[in-house]
């Protein structure tokens, strides 16, 4: 009778960990980090400032787009973020200690005129803070097709109208009678 009892606790042992026993070797999916929305989210170990969720809205041509992200500092000082794109001068934003930007939302997005990437490429960004060497990241462009991007899609530029100069004359009044 004893011989029965253990003989059915260890098959019983044996089915439950068949059972389960994948689990103990599966990776955990929620333990996987990922971006959970369209852009990428960039983290250099060296420097200060984290970026979240960054994309670029760009023209149908690409030839101009609108960096759109937002930017973390979780230091106690203000921190500078220096982002570069090949051909482009470089871009600089400071982030107030424990504050965080969102280009595009609470404050302009960074144009880059002159992108040269069309809308379903990638295009390489390089992110610097601090004394870090920075990161390059492959940024998704997007277009405007989606509604809650088509208000981001960049715009000409409006020429900015130069006073006219007034005339100047040079001389000297007639003098009168």
């Amino acid at each position: 009778m004893k011989s029965r009892l253990v003989a059915s606790a260890a098959l019983s042992s044996l089915v439950l960990l068949g059972a389960t026993g994948c689990t103990f070797i599966t990776p955990q999916s929620t333990k996987i980090e990922y971006a959970a929305s369209d852009g990428v989210n960039i983290s250099d170990a060296d420097g200060p400032i984290d970026v979240r969720n960054a994309l670029v809205i760009a023209t149908e041509d690409g030839s101009v787009g609108n960096l759109i992200a937002a930017i973390v500092n979780p230091t106690d000082e203000k921190a500078t973020l220096t982002v570069t794109v090949e051909g482009v001068d470089p871009f600089t934003i400071t982030v107030p200690a424990r504050g965080s930007i969102s280009l595009g939302a609470d404050e302009e997005p960074l144009r880059i005129d002159g992108l040269d990437t069309k809308p379903g490429a990638t295009v390489e960004i390089h992110f610097q803070s601090g004394d870090s060497t920075g990161v390059k990241s492959d940024v998704p462009v997007l277009d405007g097709s989606l509604p809650y991007y088509a208000d981001l899609v960049p715009t000409e530029k409006v020429a900015t109208p130069q006073p006219t100069p007034l005339p100047t004359d040079t001389a000297a009044p007639a003098p009168s009678n």
